[in-house]
């Protein structure tokens, strides 16, 4: 399965929050990569990385950071891609620092941003934008939709 949602997050630390996103994809049959690069530590990383993206299938980047938070930013600046920020808690206080670093976004580079930790949502959303021209995708999406409305979690 090729990879269709690029996932990157500031710290190998992050990994465990943002697997919830992984697990969201792999529940839709969606492939994705996955990946640990920092945007203040490894900015030429995040650029070749960002900026191949495109070309090696990616539709959608997932992009995780906590404290300052600028990973989503800087990776909205070098793609066209749609770009979805997790917030990670453990800056001050607990991940608001984080949240308003990925919402506060100038124009022209526009970050969709989840909860802080909400990396489950940040796949969903994945899966959804992907599915606006992906019909079994959208099938799959109308059927949790309905299951969720039964009282099913996630």
């Amino acid at each position: 399965m090729s990879a269709r949602v690029g996932i990157v997050f500031g710290s190998t630390s992050d990994e465990p929050t943002m697997r919830a996103a992984c697990d969201v994809l792999d529940r839709f049959g969606v492939g994705f990569e996955m990946e640990a690069m920092s945007a203040h530590r490894q900015p030429e990383r995040v650029r070749e990385y960002v900026t191949a993206a495109e070309e090696r299938g990616i539709e959608v980047l997932i992009a995780g950071a906590g404290m300052a938070a600028h990973l989503p930013g800087v990776v909205a600046a070098m793609t066209p891609l749609p770009v979805i920020g997790v917030p990670l808690s453990g800056g001050f206080p607990d991940g608001m620092d984080a949240l308003l670093s990925c919402v506060q976004m100038p124009p022209g580079v526009p970050v969709a941003t989840v909860a802080v930790d909400g990396a489950k949502n940040a796949g969903l959303l994945a899966v959804q934008i992907l599915a606006v021209a992906d019909a079994d995708l959208r099938k799959g999406l109308h059927e949790l939709k309905a299951r969720l409305a039964e009282g099913q979690k996630l």
